[in-house]
Protein backbone atom coordinates (compact mmCIF):
# COMPACT_ATOMS: atom_id res chain seq x y z
CA UNK A 1 0.00 0.00 0.00
CA UNK A 2 1.39 3.50 -0.79
CA UNK A 3 1.33 5.28 2.18
CA UNK A 4 2.89 9.08 2.74
CA UNK A 5 4.03 8.08 6.32
CA UNK A 6 6.19 5.05 5.37
CA UNK A 7 8.62 7.07 3.05
CA UNK A 8 12.02 7.98 4.73
CA UNK A 9 14.82 9.90 3.89
CA UNK A 10 18.28 8.21 3.11
CA UNK A 11 20.65 11.44 1.99
CA UNK A 12 21.86 12.07 5.22
CA UNK A 13 20.95 14.81 8.14
CA UNK A 14 20.23 17.74 5.97
CA UNK A 15 17.05 18.63 5.67
CA UNK A 16 14.82 17.67 2.38
CA UNK A 17 15.48 19.51 -0.46
CA UNK A 18 12.91 20.30 -3.32
CA UNK A 19 13.24 21.23 -6.66
CA UNK A 20 14.80 18.15 -8.10
CA UNK A 21 15.13 18.13 -11.97
CA UNK A 22 13.90 13.75 -12.19
CA UNK A 23 12.76 11.32 -9.61
CA UNK A 24 13.84 7.62 -10.56
CA UNK A 25 11.78 5.20 -9.00
CA UNK A 26 13.83 1.73 -9.09
CA UNK A 27 12.79 -1.72 -8.56
CA UNK A 28 14.62 -3.99 -5.99
CA UNK A 29 17.87 -4.47 -7.15
CA UNK A 30 20.91 -6.81 -6.78
CA UNK A 31 23.65 -4.16 -4.76
CA UNK A 32 26.22 -4.19 -8.06
CA UNK A 33 22.97 -3.29 -10.35
CA UNK A 34 21.73 -0.40 -7.68
CA UNK A 35 25.66 0.57 -8.49
CA UNK A 36 25.76 0.36 -11.86
CA UNK A 37 22.43 1.99 -11.94
CA UNK A 38 23.36 5.29 -9.92
CA UNK A 39 26.84 5.46 -11.98
CA UNK A 40 24.47 5.66 -15.03
CA UNK A 41 22.31 7.78 -13.96
CA UNK A 42 24.76 10.47 -13.07
CA UNK A 43 26.07 9.75 -16.25
CA UNK A 44 22.77 11.29 -17.50
CA UNK A 45 21.87 13.91 -14.98
CA UNK A 46 24.09 15.98 -12.50
CA UNK A 47 23.65 13.45 -9.19
CA UNK A 48 22.85 16.62 -7.08
CA UNK A 49 19.77 17.05 -9.64
CA UNK A 50 18.70 13.72 -9.22
CA UNK A 51 16.53 12.21 -6.24
CA UNK A 52 16.18 8.25 -6.62
CA UNK A 53 13.74 5.93 -5.06
CA UNK A 54 14.49 2.54 -4.20
CA UNK A 55 12.86 -0.53 -1.88
CA UNK A 56 16.40 -1.92 -1.34
CA UNK A 57 17.34 -0.07 1.91
CA UNK A 58 20.48 1.74 1.22
CA UNK A 59 22.24 3.09 3.83
CA UNK A 60 22.52 6.76 4.48
CA UNK A 61 24.75 8.38 2.59
CA UNK A 62 26.06 5.06 0.75
CA UNK A 63 25.80 7.14 -2.54
CA UNK A 64 26.70 10.80 -2.44
CA UNK A 65 26.14 13.38 -3.34
CA UNK A 66 23.38 11.31 -5.22
CA UNK A 67 20.27 11.55 -2.65
CA UNK A 68 18.27 8.51 -2.15
CA UNK A 69 15.05 8.27 -0.34
CA UNK A 70 13.19 4.69 0.59
CA UNK A 71 10.00 3.87 -0.31
CA UNK A 72 7.49 0.97 1.18
CA UNK A 73 7.86 -2.36 -0.59
CA UNK A 74 5.30 -3.19 -3.33
CA UNK A 75 4.51 -6.73 -4.85
CA UNK A 76 7.54 -7.91 -6.73
CA UNK A 77 5.93 -9.10 -10.06
CA UNK A 78 6.59 -8.29 -13.64
CA UNK A 79 4.94 -5.26 -14.49
CA UNK A 80 4.32 -1.60 -12.40
CA UNK A 81 1.10 -1.77 -10.33
CA UNK A 82 -0.97 0.59 -8.89
CA UNK A 83 0.80 0.81 -5.49
CA UNK A 84 4.26 1.60 -7.55
CA UNK A 85 1.75 5.10 -9.54
CA UNK A 86 0.91 5.76 -6.25
CA UNK A 87 4.17 5.80 -4.34
CA UNK A 88 5.88 7.39 -7.44
CA UNK A 89 3.21 10.22 -7.59
CA UNK A 90 3.73 10.78 -3.88
CA UNK A 91 6.95 11.39 -3.63
CA UNK A 92 6.64 13.70 -6.88
CA UNK A 93 4.89 16.14 -4.82
CA UNK A 94 6.44 15.91 -1.97
CA UNK A 95 9.62 16.64 -3.30
CA UNK A 96 8.44 18.73 -6.45
CA UNK A 97 10.34 16.85 -8.94
CA UNK A 98 10.09 18.07 -12.39
CA UNK A 99 9.96 14.81 -14.07
CA UNK A 100 9.75 11.38 -13.34
CA UNK A 101 11.55 7.93 -14.58
CA UNK A 102 10.21 4.35 -13.36
CA UNK A 103 12.20 1.45 -14.20
CA UNK A 104 10.09 -1.55 -13.82
CA UNK A 105 10.91 -5.03 -12.62
CA UNK A 106 14.17 -6.63 -13.46
CA UNK A 107 15.36 -3.18 -15.14
CA UNK A 108 18.51 -2.74 -13.65
CA UNK A 109 20.54 -3.72 -16.46
CA UNK A 110 19.01 -1.27 -18.59
CA UNK A 111 21.59 1.00 -20.54
CA UNK A 112 22.32 4.71 -20.08
CA UNK A 113 21.23 5.00 -23.67
CA UNK A 114 18.05 3.34 -22.78
CA UNK A 115 17.92 5.33 -19.27
CA UNK A 116 18.76 8.76 -21.09
CA UNK A 117 16.23 7.76 -24.24
CA UNK A 118 13.44 7.87 -21.76
CA UNK A 119 14.48 10.63 -19.29
CA UNK A 120 15.01 13.71 -21.43
CA UNK A 121 11.79 13.86 -23.25
CA UNK A 122 9.92 14.18 -20.24
CA UNK A 123 12.40 16.07 -18.35
CA UNK A 124 12.75 18.27 -21.14
CA UNK A 125 9.18 18.85 -21.15
CA UNK A 126 8.67 17.77 -25.11
CA UNK A 127 6.28 14.78 -24.01
CA UNK A 128 4.12 14.08 -21.15
CA UNK A 129 4.76 10.38 -21.62
CA UNK A 130 7.63 9.09 -22.40
CA UNK A 131 7.42 5.06 -23.82
CA UNK A 132 10.10 2.46 -25.10
CA UNK A 133 10.09 0.47 -27.95
CA UNK A 134 11.83 -2.64 -26.81
CA UNK A 135 14.18 -4.96 -29.85
CA UNK A 136 12.17 -8.30 -28.19
CA UNK A 137 12.81 -11.89 -30.00
CA UNK A 138 10.50 -12.39 -32.34
CA UNK A 139 8.89 -15.02 -30.49
CA UNK A 140 8.72 -12.30 -27.74
CA UNK A 141 5.80 -10.77 -26.14
CA UNK A 142 3.24 -12.45 -28.42
CA UNK A 143 0.43 -11.66 -26.34
CA UNK A 144 1.38 -7.67 -26.48
CA UNK A 145 1.43 -8.55 -30.55
CA UNK A 146 -2.09 -10.42 -30.30
CA UNK A 147 -4.19 -8.89 -28.00
CA UNK A 148 -2.94 -5.24 -26.35
CA UNK A 149 -0.84 -3.51 -29.46
CA UNK A 150 -3.71 -4.20 -31.73
CA UNK A 151 -6.86 -3.14 -29.18
CA UNK A 152 -4.94 -0.15 -27.79
CA UNK A 153 -4.38 1.10 -31.50
CA UNK A 154 -7.50 0.74 -32.97
CA UNK A 155 -9.38 2.40 -30.28
CA UNK A 156 -6.88 5.41 -28.32
CA UNK A 157 -5.25 6.02 -32.45
CA UNK A 158 -1.72 5.48 -31.22
CA UNK A 159 0.88 3.46 -32.15
CA UNK A 160 2.58 2.53 -29.07
CA UNK A 161 4.07 -0.38 -29.76
CA UNK A 162 4.35 -1.67 -25.74
CA UNK A 163 0.86 0.03 -24.49
CA UNK A 164 1.83 -1.39 -21.20
CA UNK A 165 5.63 -0.34 -20.74
CA UNK A 166 7.10 -1.35 -17.58
CA UNK A 167 9.95 1.69 -18.05
CA UNK A 168 8.69 4.93 -18.85
CA UNK A 169 9.10 8.61 -18.89
CA UNK A 170 6.65 10.97 -17.11
CA UNK A 171 5.90 14.41 -16.67
CA UNK A 172 4.28 15.77 -13.73
CA UNK A 173 0.60 15.71 -14.44
CA UNK A 174 1.31 12.48 -15.92
CA UNK A 175 2.50 11.09 -12.79
CA UNK A 176 -0.30 12.74 -11.12
CA UNK A 177 -2.49 11.19 -13.67
CA UNK A 178 -1.12 7.61 -13.07
CA UNK A 179 -0.67 7.85 -9.35
CA UNK A 180 -4.93 9.04 -8.73
CA UNK A 181 -5.84 5.99 -10.50
CA UNK A 182 -3.14 4.05 -8.24
CA UNK A 183 -4.31 5.48 -5.17
CA UNK A 184 -8.43 5.05 -6.27
CA UNK A 185 -7.10 0.90 -6.20
CA UNK A 186 -4.66 1.13 -3.14
CA UNK A 187 -7.65 2.36 -1.12
CA UNK A 188 -9.65 -0.57 -2.11
CA UNK A 189 -7.01 -2.68 -1.49
CA UNK A 190 -5.83 -3.46 -5.34
CA UNK A 191 -2.04 -2.42 -4.99
CA UNK A 192 -1.25 -4.85 -7.13
CA UNK A 193 -3.85 -4.01 -9.83
CA UNK A 194 -2.50 -3.16 -13.32
CA UNK A 195 -2.74 0.50 -14.58
CA UNK A 196 -2.74 1.16 -18.32
CA UNK A 197 -0.30 4.60 -18.73
CA UNK A 198 -0.71 4.55 -22.36
CA UNK A 199 -5.14 4.77 -23.07
CA UNK A 200 -4.80 7.17 -19.53
CA UNK A 201 -2.17 9.22 -21.44
CA UNK A 202 -4.27 9.80 -24.41
CA UNK A 203 -7.77 10.12 -22.86
CA UNK A 204 -6.78 12.90 -20.93
CA UNK A 205 -5.00 14.49 -24.01
CA UNK A 206 -1.41 14.50 -22.54
CA UNK A 207 1.23 14.04 -24.76
CA UNK A 208 3.35 10.77 -25.61
CA UNK A 209 6.47 9.74 -27.49
CA UNK A 210 8.09 6.25 -27.91
CA UNK A 211 11.91 6.26 -27.90
CA UNK A 212 14.13 3.03 -29.05
CA UNK A 213 15.63 1.42 -26.02
CA UNK A 214 17.20 -1.73 -27.15
CA UNK A 215 16.98 -5.10 -25.89
CA UNK A 216 15.44 -5.22 -22.76
CA UNK A 217 14.58 -8.55 -20.78
CA UNK A 218 10.86 -8.70 -20.14
CA UNK A 219 9.99 -10.57 -16.78
CA UNK A 220 7.95 -13.28 -16.33
CA UNK A 221 4.66 -13.65 -13.97
CA UNK A 222 5.14 -16.01 -11.27
CA UNK A 223 2.34 -18.12 -12.29
CA UNK A 224 3.37 -18.87 -16.23
CA UNK A 225 0.32 -20.33 -16.97
CA UNK A 226 -0.90 -19.08 -20.03
CA UNK A 227 -4.37 -18.88 -19.09
CA UNK A 228 -3.46 -17.40 -15.68
CA UNK A 229 -1.41 -14.99 -17.69
CA UNK A 230 -4.07 -14.23 -19.74
CA UNK A 231 -7.64 -13.81 -18.38
CA UNK A 232 -5.39 -11.60 -16.11
CA UNK A 233 -4.26 -8.74 -18.46
CA UNK A 234 -6.92 -9.33 -21.20
CA UNK A 235 -9.38 -8.96 -18.70
CA UNK A 236 -7.94 -5.54 -17.03
CA UNK A 237 -7.57 -4.29 -20.73
CA UNK A 238 -11.40 -4.91 -21.46
CA UNK A 239 -11.85 -3.62 -18.20
CA UNK A 240 -9.89 -0.42 -19.20
CA UNK A 241 -11.55 -0.01 -22.63
CA UNK A 242 -15.21 -0.42 -20.93
CA UNK A 243 -14.34 2.26 -18.63
CA UNK A 244 -13.31 4.48 -21.53
CA UNK A 245 -15.91 4.02 -23.81
CA UNK A 246 -17.12 7.29 -24.33
CA UNK A 247 -13.73 8.69 -25.11
CA UNK A 248 -12.66 5.94 -27.88
CA UNK A 249 -16.00 6.00 -29.92
CA UNK A 250 -15.20 9.15 -30.96
CA UNK A 251 -13.07 8.88 -34.50
CA UNK A 252 -9.68 9.70 -34.57
CA UNK A 253 -6.87 9.71 -36.77
CA UNK A 254 -3.88 7.71 -36.12
CA UNK A 255 -0.34 9.14 -36.23
CA UNK A 256 1.97 7.92 -39.36
CA UNK A 257 3.64 4.78 -38.89
CA UNK A 258 7.15 4.95 -37.38
CA UNK A 259 9.56 2.78 -40.04
CA UNK A 260 9.98 -0.96 -39.56
CA UNK A 261 13.17 -2.12 -38.92
CA UNK A 262 13.88 -5.69 -40.37
CA UNK A 263 13.61 -8.46 -38.18
CA UNK A 264 13.58 -11.56 -40.05
CA UNK A 265 15.33 -13.99 -37.94
CA UNK A 266 16.59 -17.83 -39.34
CA UNK A 267 13.28 -20.48 -39.05
CA UNK A 268 12.87 -22.38 -36.16
CA UNK A 269 11.51 -25.66 -36.49
CA UNK A 270 8.59 -25.30 -34.12
CA UNK A 271 6.41 -27.71 -35.89
CA UNK A 272 5.99 -30.01 -32.94
CA UNK A 273 4.62 -27.02 -31.05
CA UNK A 274 2.23 -25.67 -33.81
CA UNK A 275 1.04 -29.21 -34.53
CA UNK A 276 -0.28 -28.86 -30.67
CA UNK A 277 -1.75 -25.69 -31.19
CA UNK A 278 -3.67 -26.77 -33.41
CA UNK A 279 -4.49 -29.84 -31.91
CA UNK A 280 -5.84 -27.98 -29.09
CA UNK A 281 -7.44 -25.62 -31.16
CA UNK A 282 -9.46 -28.73 -32.58
CA UNK A 283 -10.35 -30.30 -29.44
CA UNK A 284 -11.86 -26.82 -28.51
CA UNK A 285 -13.74 -26.53 -31.04
CA UNK A 286 -15.97 -29.66 -30.68
CA UNK A 287 -15.90 -29.19 -26.44
CA UNK A 288 -16.49 -25.11 -26.81
CA UNK A 289 -18.33 -24.51 -30.01
CA UNK A 290 -21.75 -24.21 -28.13
CA UNK A 291 -20.20 -21.55 -25.81
CA UNK A 292 -18.39 -19.46 -28.65
CA UNK A 293 -21.72 -19.65 -30.18
CA UNK A 294 -22.99 -17.43 -27.28
CA UNK A 295 -20.20 -15.12 -28.21
CA UNK A 296 -19.39 -15.00 -31.73
CA UNK A 297 -21.70 -14.58 -35.02
CA UNK A 298 -22.36 -17.05 -37.60
CA UNK A 299 -19.73 -15.96 -40.17
CA UNK A 300 -17.25 -16.31 -37.29
CA UNK A 301 -17.92 -19.80 -36.32
CA UNK A 302 -17.82 -20.76 -39.94
CA UNK A 303 -14.52 -19.18 -40.22
CA UNK A 304 -13.24 -21.17 -37.37
CA UNK A 305 -14.77 -24.24 -38.68
CA UNK A 306 -13.25 -23.77 -42.05
CA UNK A 307 -9.45 -23.58 -39.71
CA UNK A 308 -10.28 -27.04 -37.99
CA UNK A 309 -9.71 -28.81 -41.24
CA UNK A 310 -6.33 -27.15 -41.97
CA UNK A 311 -2.80 -29.30 -41.47
CA UNK A 312 -0.84 -27.66 -39.09
CA UNK A 313 1.60 -26.64 -41.15
CA UNK A 314 -0.43 -24.93 -43.26
CA UNK A 315 -2.87 -23.69 -40.73
CA UNK A 316 -3.64 -19.74 -41.15
CA UNK A 317 -5.62 -17.56 -39.39
CA UNK A 318 -6.76 -14.65 -41.12
CA UNK A 319 -6.21 -11.30 -39.88
CA UNK A 320 -9.73 -9.92 -39.90
CA UNK A 321 -11.00 -13.26 -38.43
CA UNK A 322 -8.69 -12.83 -35.32
CA UNK A 323 -10.29 -9.18 -35.12
CA UNK A 324 -13.44 -10.24 -35.11
CA UNK A 325 -13.10 -12.64 -32.57
CA UNK A 326 -10.99 -10.42 -30.05
CA UNK A 327 -14.02 -7.38 -30.44
CA UNK A 328 -16.83 -9.74 -30.30
CA UNK A 329 -14.92 -11.51 -27.07
CA UNK A 330 -15.17 -7.52 -25.96
CA UNK A 331 -18.08 -7.71 -26.02
CA UNK A 332 -19.17 -10.58 -24.29
CA UNK A 333 -16.94 -9.49 -21.73
CA UNK A 334 -19.08 -6.19 -21.29
CA UNK A 335 -22.13 -7.93 -21.28
CA UNK A 336 -21.45 -10.47 -19.14
CA UNK A 337 -22.88 -12.69 -21.31
CA UNK A 338 -21.15 -15.90 -19.56
CA UNK A 339 -19.24 -15.52 -15.94
CA UNK A 340 -16.16 -13.43 -16.93
CA UNK A 341 -13.73 -15.68 -15.68
CA UNK A 342 -14.97 -18.51 -18.06
CA UNK A 343 -15.00 -16.42 -21.24
CA UNK A 344 -11.39 -16.08 -20.79
CA UNK A 345 -10.75 -18.99 -20.45
CA UNK A 346 -12.61 -19.78 -23.43
CA UNK A 347 -10.05 -17.55 -25.39
CA UNK A 348 -6.85 -19.50 -24.44
CA UNK A 349 -7.66 -21.60 -27.49
CA UNK A 350 -8.56 -18.74 -30.03
CA UNK A 351 -5.60 -17.25 -28.98
CA UNK A 352 -2.86 -20.34 -28.91
CA UNK A 353 -4.49 -20.81 -32.90
CA UNK A 354 -3.07 -17.00 -33.60
CA UNK A 355 0.16 -18.09 -32.04
CA UNK A 356 0.39 -20.99 -34.42
CA UNK A 357 -0.80 -19.24 -37.30
CA UNK A 358 1.95 -16.16 -36.44
CA UNK A 359 4.72 -19.22 -36.09
CA UNK A 360 3.89 -20.27 -39.59
CA UNK A 361 3.61 -17.01 -41.39
CA UNK A 362 6.73 -15.69 -40.24
CA UNK A 363 8.62 -19.15 -41.15
CA UNK A 364 7.26 -18.98 -44.20
CA UNK A 365 9.03 -15.42 -44.50
CA UNK A 366 7.24 -12.31 -43.39
CA UNK A 367 8.85 -10.35 -41.67
CA UNK A 368 7.37 -11.19 -37.44
CA UNK A 369 6.66 -7.36 -37.35
CA UNK A 370 4.93 -6.62 -40.50
CA UNK A 371 2.66 -9.28 -39.93
CA UNK A 372 1.91 -7.75 -36.25
CA UNK A 373 1.38 -4.45 -38.33
CA UNK A 374 -0.95 -6.63 -40.78
CA UNK A 375 -2.66 -7.47 -37.74
CA UNK A 376 -3.05 -4.00 -36.06
CA UNK A 377 -3.93 -2.75 -39.38
CA UNK A 378 -7.31 -5.43 -39.39
CA UNK A 379 -8.45 -4.37 -36.23
CA UNK A 380 -8.28 -0.34 -36.98
CA UNK A 381 -10.28 -1.46 -40.30
CA UNK A 382 -13.14 -3.08 -38.02
CA UNK A 383 -13.35 -0.76 -34.89
CA UNK A 384 -16.81 0.53 -36.93
CA UNK A 385 -17.97 -3.04 -36.47
CA UNK A 386 -17.09 -2.97 -32.32
CA UNK A 387 -18.64 0.40 -31.99
CA UNK A 388 -21.74 -0.84 -33.66
CA UNK A 389 -21.65 -3.57 -31.62
CA UNK A 390 -21.11 -1.79 -28.44
CA UNK A 391 -24.24 0.44 -29.14
CA UNK A 392 -26.19 -2.23 -30.34
CA UNK A 393 -24.97 -5.35 -28.15
CA UNK A 394 -27.87 -7.44 -29.43
CA UNK A 395 -27.61 -6.28 -33.22
CA UNK A 396 -25.63 -9.36 -34.62
CA UNK A 397 -26.35 -11.94 -32.38
CA UNK A 398 -27.72 -14.98 -34.00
Amino acid sequence: MATTESISDLGGASPVRSGFAMLVVLPPLADEQLEGMADRLTSIFPADELLVATQNGVQAGAFAPLRMVEVPPTRVGWTLTAGDYANAAELARKHEARSVLMVGPEGGGLSADALRALAWPAASGSVDLALPYYDVPPGAGLMNSAILYPVTRALFATRARFPLSIDMGLSPRMAERLGAAGQRLCGLGQDDAIIWPTPEAVAAGFSLGEYDVGPRALPQPPDPDIRTILAHVTSSLFSEVEAKAAFWQRPRRLPPPRPIAPRRAAPVDRSSEVASMVDGFRLAYTNLLEIWSLVLPPASLLGLKRLTVQEPNAFRMPENLWARIVYDFLIAFRMRTINRGHLMGTLIPLYLAWVASHINVTNSGMDPERHVEAVAAAFDADKPYLVSRWRWPDRFNP
